[in-house]
């Protein structure tokens, strides 16, 4: 089985523990696709600002369409959303 070094949430620093810190205050914890980019937390910073924009910022499709997107597309991958 594949395994990704993570850096614990309490031994993280400067913009990783940011990060870190911001996906708990917007998520209520730190999920695991955000948890293994913690070896490159500028990667993680610029992922996130991307999907915040993708989900929430302006567009011509609602929030509950685009999020009914993202599950339709997971679940033809088989990927758990």
């Amino acid at each position: 089985m594949p395994w990704i070094h993570q850096v614990p949430h309490d031994e993280a620093e400067g913009l990783l523990r940011e990060e870190l810190d911001a996906a708990v205050e917007r998520a209520g914890r730190v999920w695991n696709i955000v948890h293994v980019m913690s070896l490159n937390p500028e990667a993680m910073r610029d992922s996130m600002a991307f999907y915040v924009s993708i989900m929430k910022g302006e567009s011509p499709l609602s929030r509950i369409q685009r999020e009914m997107l993202a599950t339709v597309v997971s679940a033809e991958l088989e990927c758990h959303y």
